[in-house]
């Protein structure tokens, strides 16, 4: 029976929660499949499988989650540590060199700080997130200055072409989505034809971007994969 993508999303994330030790400084990658690691986590620290953890969030939606699972405590801000042994985090896209696109739940600024400065960066995925361009299914989010976001936008697709748009919310607190940081983002609609760690340059070097959510292959250690028949694997 193929498995939902929901049911392959917890399969990954409780193969990753097994994968965490004691006494290890963790980050923990925003969005739902991390939040599933992040559940797993909890209950194997209520058995007291593991102890003496340190959890580094990489947005204000992980602190928040902890507090519903009463792990709170571990929670480490991440000004208070001077290492990261493993970060765990998914990812929207990922192609077949492990260059990522994430950011689709807005906390990618975070989430790069933090993935990119653990000594193991492993992403978590399940198969429908695997492609062979990034940008084939899902935009790349760009955060901004808030104020400048229009003559950033602008450069962006006079310089490297396709089509940004601001994220709006249409539910709630209506207007432009602001991150955990009070800057805007853009979703970028490209197909990344050219390398994707040249483009994160590029992208970094325009006055006004904060980030962008191209992560490269060369950080990231391991990419672990859950596909429909419930198979984990790991892309060589």
């Amino acid at each position: 029976m193929m498995l939902s993508i929901e049911d392959m999303k917890m399969r990954v994330a409780k193969y990753a929660a097994n994968m965490v030790e004691s006494d290890q400084v963790i980050g923990v990658g925003s969005g739902s499949t991390s939040m599933l690691f992040l559940r797993f986590l909890a209950e194997r620290i209520q058995r007291r499988e593991i102890r003496n953890i340190s959890l580094v969030p990489t947005s204000s939606e992980v602190e928040y989650y902890s507090t519903l699972l009463k792990i709170e405590k571990y929670i480490v801000q991440p000004w208070q540590v001077d290492h990261i042994d493993v970060a765990v985090d998914g990812a929207d896209e990922v192609d077949p060199r492990k260059n990522l696109i994430k950011g689709g739940g807005g906390a990618l600024t975070g989430e790069k700080i933090v993935d990119y400065n653990a000594r193991e960066f492993i992403v978590i995925v399940d198969e429908t997130k695997l492609v062979e361009k990034l940008g084939s299914r899902v935009p790349v989010p760009v955060e901004v200055v808030s104020r400048y976001w229009r003559l950033v936008k602008d450069r962006i697709e006079r310089e490297l072409g396709g089509e940004c748009l601001l994220r709006v919310l249409e539910k709630g607190k209506r207007g432009p989505l602001v991150t955990d940081n009070g800057n805007y983002l853009l979703d970028w609609k490209i197909v990344l034809d050219e390398d994707p760690e040249k483009i994160e340059v590029i992208l970094k070097s325009i006055p006004g971007v904060v980030e962008c959510g191209i992560f490269s292959s060369r950080h990231v250690s391991r990419v672990v994969v859950c596909n429909n028949d419930g198979e984990i694997m790991e892309l060589k």
